[in-house]
């Protein structure tokens, strides 16, 4: 195997090749198990491939490691990894921890770690990246860094004392909110919760939308009220009201009086429609313009950073007030046909006629079909007074057509194809839980 010292936090992301150069997955953490004497040995790596699924790949089965990517020799086991007993990840659960020095001259927190492949071929934690407490009065800065050996140092943890989370959470910085929350469901319990109280407030919030709603009760109880309500500030309104669906009556009401005056009524309006309609679905949050805005107005809405793509899809326009519940709602703009037309063009002159709104009452099954039939991306929700209230997204769809425990089920086809020998190149599929032989 190619390599010299490898740092973990660094391999974070890094591409899993097959020996022909075919994508696996991506490095997501580093195995290892502690031993009594020596420095703790490599037991594989956590991969994420295809699927957002996190597999086990034995180290013994990696041939290289260096430029930027991973060698393997072709067999991976993807049943979904658990973590067994004595097994402990280095990025979630290593980087952070607090050592004191063997020599009695302080302590540290665990910034990094390097591996290094040993005389017999294994691979063990070599060094440590520690960072000292810093001494000066000064407000700016840290304290000093510095390399150890596993045996310079041992752990320090109080009892009842949480891990930092501050190393973590920038090595997964550039994840997606998706991804950093799978991430973040791999972990072990306290740990989740320990990180996902470091994370800042649009982060978590973020997060929280893509997690099933059993994890964001128990994250939204770690947090003290005003920080929950912050949070739920920063979420869409319909993730924020189908959470604190999920709260007891008296905790609901409680943070709905915290949260900010406007979030807190658009949360309220959808509390009061039944989840399982367009009421109950929609968002109450999309571009709405008036008639006389331009093509250019309508173009500069939907470039926005922030904006969800199945919201940028389209522009409502109505008559004042622009906020829902709007004034009359008058039709709906595409995207595309903006593109085809002038800048100063009015978007009254460019409605959609074939698209009709629903109403809040109107049954999700039936708002499924219309996006379906139409080939739509979101659909505009209208009150009894035709008053533009929300729209539908296929994103909000699709949450309520898949089945609850979506995000943590196993695909049932292997996602790479399965050769019949390793004499092909390509990756060979193994049923057993990891690494093909069954051992270490």
């Amino acid at each position: 195997m190619s390599a010299a010292r490898v740092f973990v936090a660094r391999l974070a992301g890094t591409t899993v090749f097959d020996p022909v150069g075919d994508r696996v997955g991506k490095v997501r953490d580093v195995l290892v198990v502690y031993r009594k004497n020596d420095p703790p040995r490599v037991v594989g790596l956590i991969v994420e491939i295809p699927g957002k699924r996190r597999v086990f790949l034995s180290i013994g089965r990696v041939t290289s490691i260096g430029s930027g990517q991973i060698i393997t020799n072709g067999i991976i086991n993807v049943r979904r990894f658990e973590q067994r007993g004595g097994e402990v990840r280095v990025i979630a659960e290593l980087l952070g921890r607090r050592v004191v020095f063997a020599d009695g001259s302080g302590e540290a927190t665990i910034e990094d770690v390097a591996i290094e492949e040993t005389d017999t071929g294994d691979w063990a934690v070599s060094q440590l990246f520690v960072r000292k407490p810093k001494t000066g009065p000064s407000p700016f800065g840290k304290g000093a860094t510095t390399f150890v050996t596993w045996n310079e140092v041992r752990e320090k943890q109080n009892r009842g004392e949480a891990q930092s989370a501050e190393q973590l959470i920038a090595t997964y910085s550039e994840l997606k909110p998706a991804d950093l929350a799978n991430t973040l469901l791999d972990l072990p319990q306290q740990r989740m919760l320990e990180v996902a109280e470091e994370l800042p407030d649009d982060r978590l919030a973020d997060v929280l939308e893509e997690m099933p709603e059993s994890e964001q009760v128990q994250i939204l109880a770690k947090l003290n009220d005003d920080r929950a309500a912050d949070v739920l500030d920063q979420m869409q309104p319909d993730d924020a009201a189908d959470l604190i669906a999920q709260l007891s009556d008296e905790r609901g009401e409680h943070l709905l009086e915290l949260m900010e005056p406007e979030e807190a009524e658009d949360v309220r309006m959808l509390l009061s429609y039944n989840p399982d309609t367009a009421g109950g679905l929609m968002t109450t949050e999309p571009i709405i313009v008036s008639a006389d805005a331009t093509v250019a107005e309508g173009l500069a809405l939907i470039r926005r950073h922030e904006l969800a793509p199945a919201l940028g899809a389209a522009v409502c326009v109505t008559l004042p007030p622009y906020e829902a519940p709007t004034g009359r709602f008058l039709g709906v703009v595409h995207f595309q046909r903006m593109l085809r037309y002038p800048p100063h063009v009015r978007l009254g002159t460019l409605l959609d006629p074939g698209l009709e709104p629903v109403t809040a009452d109107t049954s999700a099954a039936e708002v499924s079909r219309i996006l379906a039939s139409y080939n739509l991306v979101s659909v505009p929700v209208v009150d009894d007074k035709h008053r533009l209230v929300g729209v539908v997204t296929i994103d909000d769809i699709l949450d309520y057509l898949l089945p609850d425990d979506w995000r943590s089920q196993d695909e049932d086809e292997p996602v790479k194809h399965a050769a019949p020998s390793d004499e092909t190149g390509s990756i060979r599929i193994v049923n057993g839980r990891r690494g093909g032989s069954g051992t270490r």
